[in-house]
Order: C-alpha cells, then structure tokens, then sequence
C-alpha cells in the first residue's frame, strides 16, 4: 500500500480537504465480545444474516450476507451472537471521546470509523504522516492496536486507504493522486451492487473505468445519487464532515415530588436541569444544535419534541423551549377552558428530560477576537422577541412551489428548519410571473368586484366576460388585466380548484391581484 510522503513544495490547495480516517476492524465483534483480537471464531447475525464475523471464522468460508445455516453449514463450532447495533455505538463512544481528547473535532461515521480534518492535528505534529502515526500509539497505549489509518483527499478515499493499510498500520495517498489510487479498485466498494451489476454488464469493473465516463452522461442515465458515486469514484469527495452523535450521558431529567401543573412552575424548576445539561456539554467541549424535550404527565403519556436552533442552545433556550411546549401542550389539551390560565394549566407533569440530539465542536462557535459579531447580535435580538412572543411569534420566511400566492409563502418559527414539500424551480403552470405582489393575504381576503352600475361579471368557458371589471368594493377600477386560468388537482374531488386572476388597478392607485372562483372574487394580494 502507499506510503508516500505528500510533496511539501506543492503550492497548489487540493480541492477536496484533506482528512485522517480511523478505521477500527470487526468492530461490532470487539464491542461484543469486549476484547481485542485476535477473536475465536464468532459470527454476529440479525434477521437470520451474518453482518459480522473474525478472521479465524472467514478462514473457514464464513462470510458477511450469509444466512445463518450457510454459516454453520461451513463452520459447525462457529458462535453465533445477536447484533445489537446500540451496543457498537455505546462502546465506541469512550473511544471516540479518546481521539478528541488529542484531536478535537473528531466525527463519528459510524462505529468503528471515524474522521478528523488533516490539517489541524498535522501542523500540530510536523506532517500527516507523523500525526497518523502518533494516534496510531496512542491508540495501541490504550488498548486498540489493531487500528488502521488512511490519509488522502475526501473521506471516501482515505477510508480505502485505512482498510488497504499495511504493517505500518498507516497509508498516505498524496494530495492531488486520489484518483489514480481508486481507479484499479472493484466496483463493489462503493456498495452499490445495482449499479455494479449494470456497469459489469458493459464491460466496466473498476472505478477507473467508471470515472471515465462522462460526468453529463452519467447525470442523465443515474440521476444525482449516480452523479455523487461517479464523483467519488474520480476522487472528487467533497462531503464537509457531520457533527457526531451526542453522548447519551450528556442527557439530563428531573422528577417532580407532586405533579405541576403551571408552566412558569415547570419552567422554574427545570432551569437547575438545563444549566447541568450545558456544564455536560462543556465538559465535553460540545455545543448543542437540536434537542429533545420529553414531558410526562401523571398518567404515564410522554410528550416529546425535538427543537432546533441557528447557532447552539444556552441554558435560557432550553427554558424557553420546554415553556413553549408546555403551552402548545396546553392549547391542545381537552381541560383547557375559557379561563385566563387554561393557556398555562395542565393535568399534571411529573417529570421532564433534556437530551442533546445534535452536537457540534465548541470550537466552531467561538466568538470573534472583537466581538460577536452582527450576525450573533441579531440572533441574540430575535430569540429575545420569540421568548416575548411565543414560538411561533418570530417566523422565517421560505419560497416554495405552488400557483396561488398564499401556497408558496412557507413560514418557519425563528430556529426551527425551513421544510418546503414543493420544489418552486419545477414548473407550475398557471403560476403568477414576478414581479409579486408585496402583501399576501393568508387566508384569501373576499372582495366585490363589479360591471358598471353593479352589474355581475361572469366569465366564459374560453374566458370571455360578461362586462369588463368598473368597480373593486366602492373603489373605480381604472384599469385591468386579465383573465388568466388557473386549475389545479382536477383528478381529485376533495382538492380539487379552479378559477381565474386578473389584475386591477383602481382609483387610488393601488393595484390589485384578484381571483374569480365558484362565482366568489377573492384578493389574493396587492401590489405596492
């Protein structure tokens, strides 16, 4: 395997950043049988599959994807263990927090695999080299010599590298050669047994052969998931590294002597709990993006919801956060009443858990040298509005796809992500052409529009009128457009909507964008 040292005159950055990968071998066997290889010849196995076995088992013909009577069939003493797949991650968390404790910013793939970006811990030890081969002994020192370290351009690549390592323990693929290091390698490590079958069917077998087709070409025939394998398989891994998974020990509860059933008493109670929940982060020199609030009532339920927030949750957000869901609890609850409380009451919550579902490295949310910074100024500003307001008092605001205005407005509350279900750069026929106009009314507001004298207005099956628009409610139309159809979901009886647009200006100088619907005229916005 390589072990070339990257050139140190090149001037040129790479265009995919440099990582560190540690890969761990058979690591759901070690976290099961608690020890170090080598093992005696275990098989792991879920739905009746092999999903991991030892080296001394695959030396008798037992291999991953067997069903199990194969596997005994080749090897009759071979253990079998069920796969708990927490159990990997529980025992690679120590492990995990082993590799920050000397190279902060490590991020988790999976158990028994992880990345840390090359630059950082190079620099701190005189070259890539030397920093893979100095976790490599702290590693061994703490009981996992069996480690394997890849260095290279994008995670893709050096995770080969660490799995093709040699006695070294180590293997370095200079910056710029990915793909001449990935190209005499099979097909089958991208784990696409689909897409290797076809490409095997037309005489390609490696991923040199599959980079070297034309990246448009490719586009078209496997869309973009096929787009993103032929991009690794030329080297091009530009994927930016996930936050871990949180520690489940960074979670925090607290339990109620007697149930509460007013959401400033909760909130006062739960102020010590989020307060140890942010020392639990710090201590793990961690932020929190997303958390999990669970809320349980007196009679066993558990109410649960998972919050998120722009930049990393304090001790006050958290508080918020479990206020908010208590009151959107109690707007739902079948005992609120008319009273000036019933927005505040509940039946009973006995207890209240904060998790970390998303963390991220303390160190990418340091302020600046001079401050904050703006950006942080106005976050600060908007939560503070929010907690005045309630959640959904703040909002964002999102385009999505859709024919009338009010369905492509998304509102979002401040700190939450934006989902938009319709894509707006397909196409939507009918839609409305920019400029839009500045103010929406959610819902349609109804207006009057009229011929001359009053007169009604109908409109035709080929959309001729019946009289040309004169007056909007009392105002004189002193202008028009108009009509434009617009039909949608004809197929379906409960969705089903059409009608016609125009647009009207009246004697005010304001203009106008109406809907002719089922006989009704509705505002759906105006101009400014």
């Amino acid at each position: 395997m390589h072990s070339a040292v990257t050139d140190s005159g090149a001037t040129d950055a790479p265009a995919v950043a440099r990582m560190h990968v540690l890969w761990f071998p058979d690591w759901p066997l070690r976290a099961a049988l608690g020890a170090a290889p080598p093992h005696p010849p275990t098989a792991l196995v879920h739905g009746g599959v092999v999903t991991a076995c030892t080296a001394s088992a695959r030396a008798h013909g037992v291999r991953v994807g067997q069903r199990r009577r194969l596997a005994q069939s080749r090897m009759p003493e071979l253990r079998m263990l069920p796969h708990d797949t927490a159990q990997d991650e529980r025992a690679f968390l120590p492990v995990l927090r082993l590799i920050e404790s000397h190279a902060p910013g490590a991020h988790l793939l999976r158990p028994g695999l992880a990345a840390l970006r090359s630059r950082g811990i190079s620099r701190y030890h005189g070259g890539e080299g030397e920093a893979a081969a100095a976790l490599l002994g702290i590693l061994a020192e703490a009981g996992y010599a069996e480690t394997r370290i890849g260095v290279a351009d994008g995670m893709f690549t050096a995770e080969l590298a660490a799995r093709g390592a040699g006695e070294a323990g180590w293997a370095l693929i200079p910056s710029g050669q990915a793909r001449e290091f990935l190209a005499p390698l099979p097909l089958q490590v991208l784990n696409e047994p689909q897409l290797a079958d076809l490409l095997g069917r037309l005489g390609i077998s490696t991923l040199g052969g599959f980079a070297a087709l034309e990246p448009l070409a490719v586009r078209e025939r496997f869309g973009e998931h096929g787009a993103r394998l032929h991009a690794l398989a030329r080297g091009a891994d530009s994927r930016p590294p996930t936050p871990r998974r949180p520690d489940p020990q960074l979670a925090r509860e607290i339990e109620f002597e007697a149930p509460l059933g007013q959401s400033d008493q909760i909130a006062f109670a739960v102020r010590q709990t989020a307060d140890a929940v942010m020392l639990a982060l710090a201590d793990a020199s961690v932020v929190c993006t997303e958390v999990r609030i669970d809320l349980a009532d007196d009679d066993g339920a558990v109410f649960s919801r998972t919050w998120l927030h722009p930049t990393c949750f304090d001790a006050s957000d958290l508080v918020d956060r479990v206020r908010w869901q208590l009151e959107s609890l109690a707007a739902t609850s079948p005992d609120a009443g008319a009273d000036a409380d019933a927005a505040h009451a509940f039946r009973g919550i006995v207890g209240v858990r904060i998790a970390p579902v998303a963390v991220d490295d303390a160190a990418h949310h340091q302020p600046g040298l001079f401050g904050s910074g703006t950006d942080e100024r106005l976050h600060h500003a908007v939560s503070r509005v929010q907690t005045l307001l309630g959640h959904t008092g703040v909002a964002t605001a999102s385009v999505s796809g859709g024919r009338l205005l009010a369905d492509r407005q998304v509102l979002t509350p401040w700190g939450e992500r934006a989902v938009v279900e319709r894509d707006p750069a397909q196409p939507w026929p009918g839609s409305l052409p920019d400029p839009l106009p500045a103010e929406v009314f959610t819902p349609l507001r109804p207006v009057r529009v009229t011929g001359a004298e009053g007169a009604p207005i109908t409109i035709g099956e080929r959309g001729e009128l019946s009289c040309p628009p004169a007056l909007i409610d009392d105002s004189e139309v002193i202008g028009w457009a108009g009509p434009w159809p617009v039909h949608e979901h004809r197929w379906d009886a409960g969705r089903r909507r059409s009608g016609h647009r125009f647009q009207l200006l009246d004697r005010q100088h304001r203009a106008w964008l109406v809907l002719h619907s089922e006989g009704a005229w509705w505002a759906e916005g105006r101009y400014r």
